[in-house]
């Protein structure tokens, strides 16, 4: 991407995820007092007076972390720097210069790139003058800021400005293919260690995340935008979750909460397994807290590589127990290492986006709801008969159908989960969550022009028949 890269550098505890969060008037990064909270790359594109530019936020230099995770936090580090066109070395004003901050500042001499100094926490103006001890440390201008105090943050932009390099001459373009809207956000979630960063890292054809064999790696949600046959997407990489009462710290429980909010924010939910490991307990919460938010989902068999029994009919088999609910949810049996089945598996989550995206003529819908209460009529309850009036899709993303009845609480159970699946197998949502609602007849329930809706034998139920059958996905077949 043509639009230039600012690395947010420095000591840990000096502010550089909430300076990411306010420039960003958003919450893009993870913000904690315990060190180290940081540790993947976390990226945010700006556009300020005509120019776009990338903010990314790195992990504290010389951090020693419990982790064992140190020296991979360290090579992120340099890599933001490598690729960085002007570097924000942010220190802690309140604090004084520490012997780490002048460690900062000697590795930063050693690169010949544009700088900015931001001394950060200055909460009060009556610090700006105690703070020249630190300009000493950067040979590029300083700008004083507060993030908890709201100063000068547009000085601190129009700095960043300054800085840059001339714009390139597709920096503009680039910039708003960037923001606009892209094909899909796919939320990547799952229990700690099941492969979702190296997924990551395939599609981003970079090393955007830690990956190690440590679990808890990924800290943050971070979205990495990536292009495949010339669209764009969004990756939601998520921070893996273990069982409720084994968070360790408050940035374990907003990674889980972080967790929700990208199912909640994602158009497919991509949820990783270990074909090594059984289903556990974490993934039955993961998986009802996706379907709650009835989102599209492909159930993702990762490290297939490493599968004893290469059967995929008997993973499937497995997965459609546990899940029993989830049947409709296709399967995808990929590796990640090596990018075994990837690409397929970015075309499965284009189908069933697709699927959830269908409207269906209310002609066909009816027609189809006439012939499963003929199949199969609804028994009678409280010596009543259950009667459809008709059908209708108020919405899509997820399909949202609405069928008026005579009287919603007659029509029981076992009979709604027939009807369910009379929809999935006849309508174009074979592989996507549906919702129903059955509403009751009554005076304020009529139809729009005011007048009751009349049953099946009085409505005139030509319509288009047609839909887009192509947008199904086809069986799962591995890559050779």
């Amino acid at each position: 991407m043509s639009v230039p890269q600012v690395a947010i550098v420095g000591r840990p505890n000096v502010g550089k995820s909430s300076l990411l969060n306010w420039l960003a008037h958003k919450r893009v990064s993870v913000v904690d007092p315990m060190a180290g909270v940081t540790r993947d790359r976390v990226t945010y594109l700006m556009h300020h007076h005509d120019r776009y530019f990338e903010l990314v936020d790195t992990g504290g230099i010389g951090i020693v972390d419990v982790g064992e995770l140190s020296q991979e936090i360290d090579r992120q580090i340099q890599i933001a720097l490598d690729r960085a066109d002007l570097i924000a070395f942010v220190v802690d004003g309140p604090a004084g210069i520490t012997p780490l901050d002048r460690q900062v500042s000697q590795r930063l001499r050693k690169i010949d790139k544009p700088k900015l100094l931001v001394i950060n926490k200055c909460d009060s103006p009556k610090l700006d003058h105690e703070v020249a001890e630190f300009y000493g440390l950067c040979d590029g201008p300083a700008v004083i800021t507060s993030v908890r105090g709201n100063r000068h943050q547009d000085e601190l932009l129009n700095a960043i400005v300054r800085n840059l390099p001339p714009p390139r001459p597709d920096e503009a373009e680039a910039g708003a293919r960037w923001v606009a809207q892209p094909e899909l956000k796919l939320a990547i979630v799952g229990r700690r260690n099941v492969g979702k960063s190296t997924f990551i890292n395939q599609l981003a054809q970079t090393e955007r995340m830690i990956v190690s064999e440590i679990p808890g790696t990924t800290r943050d949600s971070v979205d990495v935008r990536f292009e495949l046959d010339g669209k764009a997407f969004v990756a939601i990489d998520t921070p893996g979750v273990r069982k409720r009462k084994s968070l360790a710290n408050d940035v374990e429980w907003y990674g889980l909460a972080r967790a929700k909010r990208s199912i909640r924010r994602a158009d497919v939910v991509l949820m990783f397994f270990d074909c090594t490991q059984p289903i556990s307990r974490v993934d039955k919460q993961l998986v009802s807290e996706i379907q709650d938010e009835f989102k599209p989902c492909v159930f993702v068999v990762n490290k297939w590589d490493l599968a004893a029994d290469k059967r995929t009919d008997a993973w499937s088999e497995y997965l459609m127990k546990t899940f029993a609910d989830m049947r409709h949810v296709p399967v995808a049996f990929i590796t990640a290492k090596d990018g075994r089945n990837i690409k397929k598996l970015i075309n499965l989550t284009q189908s069933i986006a697709k699927q959830a995206r269908q409207r269906v003529p209310t002609g066909v819908l009816n027609r189809v709801v006439r012939q499963a209460v003929k199949h199969w009529p609804p028994p009678m309850r409280q010596n009543r008969t259950p009667r459809v009036l008709y059908a209708t899709q108020v919405a899509t993303e997820p399909p949202t159908i609405v069928l008026k009845v005579n009287d919603a609480v007659l029509f029981d159970e076992s009979w709604k989960r027939y009807f369910l699946g009379v929809l999935r197998e006849q309508l174009p949502f074979k592989e996507v969550p549906l919702k129903v609602y059955y509403r009751s007849r009554d005076a304020a329930a009529e139809t729009p022009t005011g007048r009751r809706a009349p049953a099946w034998d009085e409505t005139d139920l030509e319509a288009d028949d047609a839909f887009d059958d192509a947008s199904l996905s086809t069986e799962w077949e591995d890559d050779e």
